[in-house]
């Protein structure tokens, strides 16, 4: 984890003021900010458009009952590309433009989708019915919780019964039905 934010956050900001500095000296100063001015409009008109059709593949899924996995998995992808092209630079620039490609955020999906689906879980790893909610789960971790939730001892519930009364045994009126009754009504015994 140390080595990816070490990446975000120190090594593409260099790799990125090194890039601009070479465009720089050979395209000019004003050439190169109007350069990154100009990708994120198009990359942010970009991502709108591309992130409704996404959008609609998605609802056109639903509608046939189909899992729009990969349309969500685009979608966060299509966010990605959207905060890289607004970024300045070109190396960033550059990693968006192949997020916001179909051509290439397709497939892509396809792979993380592959990966990420989750396993059939067998009953009771995860405290069904064989385990409780106190045991070991699938990654050998004790009840994050640190108690059984309905194990309460700590002496601040109250067990009690209940019975419903009908109006005519409280003495209230029972010549309207509930609907028109008027909140004055309540309590009031019948005349």
């Amino acid at each position: 984890m140390f080595l990816f934010l070490f990446l975000i956050f120190v090594l593409v900001p260099v790799v990125e003021l090194s890039v601009l500095i070479r465009v720089g000296e050979v395209l000019g100063t004003w050439t190169t900010i109007g350069l990154c001015l100009f990708t994120a409009v198009v990359g942010a008109s970009l991502v709108r458009s591309q992130g409704l059709s996404t959008l609609m593949q998605a609802q056109q899924k639903l509608a046939r009952g189909e899992s729009p996995g990969q349309e969500v998995i685009e979608g966060m992808m299509l966010a990605m590309a959207g905060i890289m092209l607004v970024i300045p630079g070109f190396v960033t620039d550059f990693m968006g433009l192949l997020l916001l490609t179909p051509f290439t955020r397709a497939p892509l999906a396809r792979f993380i989708l592959k990966r990420a689906q989750l396993r059939m879980v067998t009953p009771g790893q995860f405290g069904g019915m064989n385990g409780g909610f106190g045991q070991q789960g699938p990654f050998n971790q004790q009840n994050p919780f640190g108690r059984d939730p309905f194990d309460n001892h700590d002496g601040n519930t109250f067990e009690g019964d209940f019975e419903r009364k009908q109006d005519e045994d409280r003495g209230l009126r029972s010549d309207k039905p509930d609907h028109q009754r008027k909140d004055d009504d309540w309590g009031r015994k019948d005349d």
